[in-house]
C-alpha cells in the first residue's frame, strides 16, 4: 500500500473533516493538561522525605562515586548493588550531583518522567484520534492514583512506564511510515527499560511485536528483518551493562544485590524473573502470594488503577468492531492492538504471580488503559450522529459510575458523599446522552461534561488524597486506604499503618543527635563510618550521616556478602569504624543470612557495646 493510502486509512473515521494542523485551542489545552499534571506531581513533593530510602541512598552513593553510579551500588565504596539494574538511579544521582542531596533532588526526576509520560501517551493517541480523545487519554493517565503515587516516588517504576510508553509510540510511528529507524529506536528504548526493571520490561512487547508484523506498511520480509534489528538494538543497548557485570572479576565490582551467587543473570531470571511468578526465590526473603485471574481487579489493588479499565475495554472492543473492514495497515487498529495487548498480557501476568507482588506494579497498566479509553471513545464519538453511538456511550457511562461506587466501598468512611455525587452525575450524563439524539448540541455537551466529571472524580479524589499523604518504605499504596512501609511476617516490607507523629519522628534519614555525633567522628579516615545488617537500616543512617554505611547482606540482609572473613579483613584494615547492632526502622529488623548472623555474633563477642538513644553501637577500632 502506498504512503498516500496509508494516510487515507488512518484518517477514517476518527479524523474526518479535522485539519491535521493543531488548532489554537488544542495547543493551549495540551499546555494546560501538562501544566496541571506538573502541579499534581510536584506539589509538596518533599512531604514524604526520601520516600524509598533504599533507592535514595543509592542515588546519594552514585552522586559521590562514579563506580557506585555505574553499578547502582547502595554505598559509595560499592560493596553491594541494589536489587535492580541502575538506569532508573542515574537521573536521580545526576540530580543529586548537580543540586545537592535533598528529597527534591531525588524525587523531581520521577515527577518530570510522569509529565513526559502523559505527553507521550497524549501525542501517540493524537496520531490516530481526535484532539479531544487524545486529551482525554492524557487526563485519564494523569489522575490514575497509582500513577500519581509512583511519579512522586523514587522506585524504578516511573522510569519503566515512561520507557514503555516511548517504545509503544516508536512502534506505532514505524507502523505509520514503515521506516526501519523507528523499530531501531523502539529496540534501543526496550534495552533501557530492561536496565530499569529487567524482565518486566518485556511484558508489553508481544503486543508491540505482533502489531508491527501485522500492520507495518512494508512486505513481510522487511517486517521480519526490522523486527530482528529491533531485537539486536535492545540486546546492544541493554546487554553492554550485563556483559560488564558478568565479565568484570567479582573482586573488582560490587556484589549483585538480591542473589546468592553474585550473578546478574541469576537476579534476572530468578528473584526478579521466574521467581516472581512461582514464588521460589533464593537470595532474598521469600514472599508467596496467591494468584488468581481477578486479583488485580478486586480489593486494594483495583483502586490503584482500575477505575476506568471496564470503560476502556468496552470502548476499545467497540472500536475494534468498527475497524473490522479497514486495511491491514490501518494505524487505528494497530494502535488498539498495541495498547490492548499491553494491558491484557501484563494484567494477566500480575494476576497469576505467586511471588513478590505489590499493588503499585499496576502503574504499568495506566498508559494502555488511558490510550484504549481515548481511542475507543474517539471512535464512538466520531459516529455520535448515529443513535447507537450515544447509547453505547450512555451505557458505558452507567457501568463506569457503578464501578466507581463499588471501588469507593473500599474506603466507606472517607468522603462518603462521593458515591452519591458520582451516581447523580452518571445518571444525568447517561440520560443526557440517550436523549441527545433528538436534542441540540448544548444538551449533548452538558451530558458529555457530566459523564466525564463522573468518570474522573473518583480517581482524581484518590489522587489528591495521595498527594496530601505521607508515603515511605518499599511498598507505597495510593488513596485513603494507603498504609506505609513496615515489615510483613515474611521479612520484607509490607503494609502497616504508621501515625503522622511517628513518621515525623522516625523519617528515614533522621538520626538522633547523640548517635550521629558518635558515628561521624573523623569520618574521612574510614571507607565506611558504620556497617549494619540490611539495606533499609543502612540507608537510613547513610542518608542521615552523609557518609557511607555498609549494608551487610543487601536489602533483606539475606545475601552472603560480605563473608565473615571479608568483614574481619575490612575491620583489621581500619576501613569500618562502627557496627550498628540495634535500633529498628518502622519495626523492621532483619534476621539476616548465615554470614550476617556470623558477623553479628563475632562483633558482639569481640567488641564492647555502647547503648546510645536505644541503639546498640560497637566501635570496631576500639579495644578487643
Amino acid at each position: 500500500m502506498t504512503s498516500v493510502a496509508v494516510r487515507a486509512a488512518s484518517a477514517q473515521p476518527a479524523a474526518v473533516g479535522e485539519p491535521r494542523a493543531r488548532a489554537r485551542w488544542e495547543r493551549w489545552a495540551t499546555v494546560g493538561l501538562l501544566a496541571a499534571t506538573a502541579v499534581l506531581y510536584l506539589w509538596g513533593l518533599d512531604r514524604s522525605g526520601w520516600a524509598n530510602s533504599f533507592y535514595a541512598a543509592a542515588a546519594q552513593a552514585g552522586a559521590t562515586s562514579w563506580k557506585a553510579f555505574l553499578y547502582g551500588a547502595s554505598d559509595a565504596p560499592a560493596s553491594i548493588t541494589v536489587d535492580k539494574p541502575p538506569f532508573s538511579l542515574w537521573p536521580m544521582a545526576l540530580s543529586v550531583r548537580a543540586f545537592g542531596l535533598s528529597p527534591w533532588s531525588v524525587l523531581v526526576p520521577q515527577a518530570l518522567m510522569g509529565v513526559a509520560t502523559v505527553a507521550v501517551v497524549r501525542a501517540s493517541v493524537r496520531r490516530v484520534a481526535s484532539a479531544g480523545a487524545a486529551l482525554l487519554a492524557g487526563a485519564v493517565l494523569a489522575v490514575t492514583p497509582v500513577a500519581v503515587l509512583m511519579f512522586r516516588y523514587d522506585n524504578p517504576d516511573a522510569m519503566l512506564v515512561l520507557l514503555l510508553s516511548l517504545t509503544a509510540a516508536a512502534v506505532l510511528r514505524g507502523i505509520e511510515d514503515g521506516r526501519t529507524r523507528w523499530m531501531l529506536l523502539a529496540g534501543a528504548v526496550v534495552g533501557l527499560a530492561f536496565l530499569t526493571k529487567q524482565l518486566e520490561a518485556f511484558l508489553a512487547l508481544p503486543a508491540m511485536g505482533l502489531a508491527w508484523l501485522v500492520a507495518a506498511p512494508v512486505d513481510l520480509r522487511r517486517r521480519l528483518r526490522d523486527a530482528v534489528l529491533a531485537v539486536g538494538a535492545a540486546v546492544l543497548v541493554g546487554g553492554w551493562w550485563v556483559a560488564l557485570v558478568e565479565l568484570v572479576p567479582a573482586s573488582a565490582r560490587p556484589w549483585v544485590g538480591g542473589t546468592s551467587d553474585n550473578s546478574f543473570l541469576h537476579l534476572t531470571f530468578g528473584y526478579n524473573g521466574i521467581g516472581r511468578i512461582t514464588g521460589n526465590t533464593i537470595g532474598a526473603a521469600r514472599v508467596v502470594t496467591s494468584g488468581s485471574a481477578s486479583r488485580i481487579l478486586v480489593g486494594s489493588t483495583a483502586v490503584q488503577f482500575a477505575w476506568l479499565v471496564p470503560a476502556a475495554i468496552v470502548l476499545a472492543a467497540v472500536a475494534w468492531w468498527l475497524r473490522r473492514g479497514a486495511p491491514r495497515t490501518d494505524p487505528v487498529r494497530a494502535a488498539l492492538l498495541v495498547w490492548t495487548g499491553w494491558l491484557l498480557v501484563t494484567g494477566a501476568t500480575f494476576s497469576v504471580m505467586h511471588g513478590v507482588s505489590h499493588a503499585y506494579y499496576t502503574v504499568t497498566l495506566a498508559p494502555p488503559t488511558a490510550a484504549m479509553l481515548g481511542i475507543g471513545a474517539g471512535e464512538v464519538w466520531a459516529r455520535r450522529h448515529r443513535p447507537w453511538a450515544l447509547r453505547v456511550l450512555g451505557g458505558t457511562a452507567v457501568a463506569t459510575g457503578a464501578w466507581s461506587v463499588v471501588l469507593l466501598t473500599h474506603s466507606p468512611d472517607w468522603n462518603p458523599w462521593l458515591g452519591p455525587l458520582i451516581a447523580a452525575l452518571t445518571a444525568a450524563g447517561a440520560i443526557g446522552l440517550l436523549a441527545a439524539g433528538g436534542s441540540g448540541r448544548p444538551v449533548r455537551r452538558v451530558a458529555v461534561a457530566a459523564t466525564l466529571v463522573a468518570a474522573l472524580v473518583g480517581p482524581l479524589a484518590y489522587s489528591l488524597q495521595t498527594v496530601g499523604a505521607v508515603h515511605t518504605g518499599s511498598v507505597p499504596v495510593a488513596g485513603p486506604s494507603a498504609t506505609f512501609g513496615a515489615p510483613s511476617a515474611a521479612g520484607a516490607y509490607g503494609p502497616a499503618a504508621v501515625s503522622a507523629t511517628d513518621l515525623r519522628r522516625h523519617r528515614p534519614g533522621r538520626v538522633a543527635a547523640a548517635v550521629r555525633n558518635l558515628l561521624v567522628q573523623d569520618p574521612v579516615r574510614y571507607t565506611w563510618v558504620a556497617a549494619t545488617v540490611g539495606s533499609p537500616l543502612a540507608a537510613r543512617y547513610q542518608l542521615g550521616l552523609g557518609y557511607p554505611v555498609m549494608p551487610i547482606g543487601g536489602f533483606n540482609g539475606t545475601d552472603p556478602s560480605p563473608t565473615l572473613d571479608q568483614f574481619r579483613a575490612d575491620v583489621a584494615a581500619g576501613r569500618i569504624h562502627w557496627f550498628i547492632g540495634g535500633g529498628r526502622v518502622y519495626g523492621y529488623q532483619p534476621g539476616g543470612s548465615l554470614e550476617a548472623q556470623r558477623i553479628s555474633a563475632w562483633v558482639q563477642a569481640t567488641f564492647p557495646v555502647r547503648v546510645v538513644d536505644g541503639v546498640r553501637l560497637y566501635e570496631l577500632t576500639g579495644s578487643r
